[in-house]
This record gives C-alpha cells, structure tokens and sequence, in this order.
C-alpha cells in the first residue's frame, strides 16, 4: 500500500504495523518517536498501530551528543 514516510512516497505491506515498519527498516524502537497523520503514537502502542493506505508517517530519531 502507498503512504507518506517522511516526506517520501513509500510502498509498505498491507497490514504493516508501527514495529514492523520500523523492524523492516532497522530502526531501533528505543530511539525515535513516531506520528502517523500528525498524532503521536505512543511506543507502547507500537505492536497494536496498523499502518493505513495514504497514511501520513513521521519517524524522528533521538540523536545523543554533547
């Protein structure tokens, strides 16, 4: 299905759900926030929030330094 992944059009599998994109993608769970269509997705809720067709997804990751 087609949706918006920050700021890029991107063809994910049906039923695809917030821990799975970010599995597919390598992405460590611990280290970013999420916002599908403009609303936060708490992480807790990340194996429970299925992705929708045309949906709109923000991945922000937390960057460490001093």
């Amino acid at each position: 299905m087609r949706v918006v992944l920050n700021g890029h059009k991107e063809i994910v599998p049906d039923g695809i759900t917030v821990s799975g994109l970010l599995d597919q993608r390598g992405i460590e769970p611990i280290r970013v926030a999420v916002e599908i269509n403009e609303d936060i997705v708490r992480r807790r809720t990340f194996d429970e929030t299925v992705i929708h067709e045309g949906d709109c997804i923000e991945i922000a990751t937390f960057v460490g330094g001093g």
